[in-house]
């Protein structure tokens, strides 16, 4: 059993004020794999003053000396890639070869993304020949983190913040902690300034909360589902902290009659990766109708040829997903959706041969419409819902009549109707034809995916407050 039970605050690693025991769960297994602690108050306020009483020092370190250190952070996280991999397995789930090449590989292509954007970026500009333009650190920023792509998202967030002279509170997942508190190790051998990266342990209710209402934090950064994320805003909003929030989807692939042949099997391989728990899975396939029957037909055969087993193996496969929570969630769902619509491929219960751990069937449904559950409701699970359209007016309206509005896909060989479909969605992010975006793109989305952007220059802004200084004599 792994016991890592203490935080890190303010430079050194330190015991809870008082202990409150939580076990992390194998998801491959439902048995317990570490302990870690729950903070409450007093650890909130202990890392919140660590990283107040630090931020001034930090936000006059020039940019050039805070990126030196980021990249000494690199490194160490390049150099015990392995130790990471093993850790994001073990308490989320994911196959170990997966969770190598793919979340590990996350935050390195997240890392060099930063790294890029930083080489052109300008935190003063000259507005006027007297008015100058300032780009300084927002202040105390709570960093709140999902369990489904834990270093993806605690690259985004840690790497811009100490980037733009912020100072920072962590709390991961108390669900998928320890890929978090390896994080902090390497922090910590990377040599940052005390107090300036600080992580708690604790659920949403308890630090999440604490730090959403804190008074001497000055913006929160939070990963995760819509719900939380409404939660999280009414908690911040008596301080008027500045809320950035990454949310759920219920991504719509538009696959035109003209598509290319591959298509279908790139769109359910994609829904499927992770085990479905990606907010930005492309969950809903819209076919054109004259290519539907054989769409379901292709679909099937991937969920058919997609296999599941624990996390611990090695090969191509999809592990768990990371707890009886979402376990139980999924196969409500599931069964909801056999009295909406018809299941083509998978549905409830355990692959055969998996008798135990969290293992979801991957589960195909055809003939949906918008007025169901499964096509309304993020299901965050290896299910692929597909329903079909007849023109190009009605796969946009299909498409953008949801809450949610994170990424949607456009399959066609036209050119001007792949841009103009693009442009019609209401969504932040439109991947077409397969193609992925570039190291640095803007992630987020629209309506209830949650405000602001992630990645690159787009992410470091959203750490960054806008001076205006006047009668600035030139230089």
């Amino acid at each position: 059993m792994i016991e890592k039970r203490q935080f890190y605050i303010d430079g050194a690693w330190v015991n809870p004020a008082a202990p409150r025991d939580l076990d992390v769960i194998d998801p491959s297994t439902e048995e317990p794999c570490a302990v870690i602690s729950l903070g409450d108050q007093a650890d909130t306020d202990a890392a919140v003053a660590a990283a107040r009483a630090a931020f001034d020092g930090w936000a006059a370190t020039p940019p050039e000396d805070r990126v030196a250190l980021l990249r000494k952070l690199y490194e160490i996280y390049k150099s015990r890639a392995a130790e990471m991999g093993s850790a994001i397995s073990k308490e989320m789930g994911a196959p170990i070869d997966y969770a190598n090449a793919n979340q590990v590989g996350a935050g390195i292509w997240h890392m060099g993304g930063f790294f890029k954007a930083l080489e052109g970026f300008r935190f003063e500009s000259d507005f006027t020949a007297t008015e100058k333009h300032l780009k300084e650190p927002i202040g105390v920023c709570g960093l709140i983190t999902p369990w489904n792509w834990p270093m993806n998202q605690v690259v985004l967030k840690v790497f811009p913040a100490l980037a733009a002279g912020c100072t920072v509170v962590l709390k991961p997942s108390e669900v998928a902690p320890l890929s978090s508190l390896l994080f902090a190790e390497f922090v910590d051998q990377a040599g940052f300034p005390k107090g300036v990266f600080n992580l708690v342990n604790g659920d949403g209710s308890g630090v999440g909360t604490q730090l959403s209402k804190h008074r001497d934090v000055d913006m929160i950064s939070f990963t995760g589902s819509t719900r939380a994320g409404i939660a999280i805003s009414k908690a911040a909003a008596d301080t008027l902290k500045r809320v950035s929030l990454e949310l759920g989807g219920k991504g719509a692939n538009i696959i035109f009659a003209d598509a290319d042949e591959d298509a279908v099997k790139r769109g359910a391989r994609h829904c499927f990766a992770n085990s479905g728990q990606s907010c930005n899975a492309p969950t809903r396939m819209l076919v054109e109708r004259s290519r539907y029957d054989a769409a379901i037909e292709t679909a099937v055969q991937v969920a058919e040829a997609t296999r599941v087993g624990p996390a611990s193996e090695a090969g191509k496969f999809i592990g768990p997903v990371v707890s009886e929570v979402q376990f139980d969630k999924i196969q409500k769902l599931i069964e909801t959706g056999m009295q909406e619509a018809r299941l083509v491929a998978g549905g409830p219960g355990r692959p055969e041969g998996l008798n135990r751990g969290y293992f979801v069937r991957p589960t195909v449904f055809a003939d949906v419409s918008n007025d169901m559950t499964i096509a309304q409701e993020e299901i965050f699970g290896p299910v692929l819902s597909i329903q079909p359209f007849d023109s190009e007016d009605e796969a946009v309206a299909i498409a953008n009549d949801t809450p949610y509005g994170l990424a949607d896909y456009v399959q066609t060989r036209d050119d001007d109707k792949r841009r103009r479909v693009a442009r019609r969605l209401r969504a932040g992010m439109i991947e077409t034809n397969g193609q992925g975006f570039a190291q640095g793109s803007p992630f987020g989305g629209y309506k209830q995916s949650g405000n602001g952007r992630e990645g690159g220059a787009h992410g470091l802004d959203e750490f960054l407050e806008v001076k205006a200084v006047s009668g600035w004599a030139a230089e």
